[in-house]
């Protein structure tokens, strides 16, 4: 069966035509630089083996090296290309593209590759793996340009043009004192157009923004948005350059963060994937759905109590489910917009109690709103299809809107203040969520709405 190509702007299409009809690999070379490098890595898997296999022979390593880059997963490509070659495009890659790489290449592969390696890229991948996964220094890159403070305007201008041929991150220029260790940066616009007789000191910006290696990344995506730099130095804790992170890294990172808090939200744990096992699944999954589990027998439990309510008003049942779907609607809206806050390290005790209080008032008044239509739909509904007097039918609405103001002005009071509280006994907010919080909302919204439905309907009004 013939593959489906994907059409622009992919380019796809063009792009296989081209390898497969090219007269020769000068000629395939010279169309294939119209196109972007994600675009070809995005062709590759509509290609043969042998067609793959032209391409590699056509390409030179450093060509081959960008266009690796962007395949998230290499190892089908890695296994075709020969050892001499892959040592080379590894070579030829950025610090952590060539991490993301080597991890994809089996151990007996690795044997054969590393006297190939260069000590440069060798210890690039040495330094970066020396981080744990959830801080910067893991996302770094090498490739950058780093010039002294001392050198003029134009050894500043020669020393960026000989970096310049093994790096390509050059818009910013980042400056090292006499002892090495970063004391800002220089636009590097700002450099092309200085007249010589200007100082280099006059170009540096002394305040520039940077990152510390072993800062956690989920606590440094705020600071990187903020500034938003193309890239940002990371340093050690001597003050010297390791390397920057850039706009791209920044992407992944903010990518991977809200992978991590949606799959929270839904009481999972962060790494869960599809290459995780039925078994590892189960052992992440089990231990939330037990404690919702006993959750739920406890609305259950409370639902019991309320049986006298149901027995001589069988008709407030009916309305329990919108009851339950509302507070937990809200409880999860209120969640998600206090543990986006919360991402803010600098957020007060002030600030925290704004946000309760803000969340109470919109609670409130979409609440009352919510309100007042339960009571007039409702009531109309009840006298049309369920046969009850209008006096009484608008009783038995009425009553679902009190609840429904109630059970919403608490659920966005419990969807604030529960992450709260587990944000200040250092446990990650988005744990305390989902299944957690909707749980817990629909037990106050049972007590909510067949305690009104007890104390007013039937002890109050006696409408049995």
């Amino acid at each position: 069966m013939k593959k489906e190509v994907l059409k622009e702007p992919i380019f796809a299409e063009k792009i296989l035509r081209i390898i497969r009809s090219s007269p020769s690999m000068e000629e395939m070379r010279e169309q294939l630089r119209d196109y972007h490098d994600n675009d070809i890595a995005q062709s590759l898997k509509y290609l043969n083996r042998a067609e793959r296999n032209l391409l590699y022979s056509a390409l030179d390593a450093e060509w081959l090296a960008e266009i690796i880059s962007y395949i998230d997963d290499p190892v089908e490509y890695v296994d075709e290309i020969g050892i001499d070659k892959l040592s080379a495009i590894i070579n030829e890659m950025d610090a952590d593209d060539a991490v993301d790489l080597w991890e994809n290449i089996d151990e007996s592969v690795k044997v054969k590759l590393r006297p190939m390696i260069d000590d440069q890229t060798k210890a690039a991948i040495l330094l970066i793996n020396s981080y744990d996964d959830d801080e910067v220094g893991s996302l770094i890159t090498t490739n950058y340009i780093c010039i002294h403070q001392s050198l003029t305007i134009r050894q500043a201008m020669h020393e960026l043009v000989r970096q310049a041929g093994e790096n390509d991150n050059i818009a910013t220029i980042y400056v090292v004192d006499g002892r090495n260790r970063f004391c800002g940066a220089i636009d590097l616009k700002d450099l092309i157009v200085a007249r010589e007789n200007v100082p280099l000191d006059s170009l540096i910006s002394y305040a520039y923004p940077y990152l510390l290696d072993h800062e956690k990344i989920s606590d440094s995506i705020e600071k990187i948005k903020d500034y938003a730099e193309d890239s940002l130095p990371v340093l050690n804790r001597d003050k010297k350059i390791i390397g920057i992170i850039t706009a791209q890294d920044v992407v992944e990172a903010v990518d991977d963060e809200l992978g991590e808090d949606y799959a929270k939200l839904a009481g999972l744990s962060a790494e869960e994937d599809l290459n995780e096992t039925i078994a590892e699944s189960i052992k992440k999954r089990l231990p939330w759905l037990i404690i919702l589990l006993f959750l739920g027998m406890g609305v259950s439990t409370v639902v019991g109590a309320f049986e006298g309510v149901v027995a001589v008003l069988p008709v407030v049942i009916c309305f329990q489910s919108l009851i339950l779907d509302m507070a937990g609607n809200v409880g999860t809206q209120s969640l998600a917009v206090t543990i986006r806050v919360l991402m803010d390290e600098n957020l007060s005790a002030k600030d925290k109690l704004h946000l309760a209080a803000k969340e109470m008032k919109v609670g409130s008044c979409n609440g009352a709103l919510l309100g007042v239509m339960a009571l007039v739909f409702l009531g109309v509904y009840i006298v049309l299809f369920k046969g009850y007097s209008a006096a009484n039918a608008f009783l038995i609405s009425g009553c679902v809107g009190l609840s429904l103001l109630a059970a919403i002005v608490i659920s966005s009071l419990v969807g604030t203040l529960v992450p709260m509280l587990f944000h200040k006994v250092k446990i990650d907010p988005a744990v305390a969520s989902g299944p957690l919080i909707t749980t817990i909302n629909d037990l106050v919204a049972v007590v909510t709405y067949y305690g009104l439905a007890w104390v007013f309907l039937i002890d109050l009004f006696h409408l049995v």
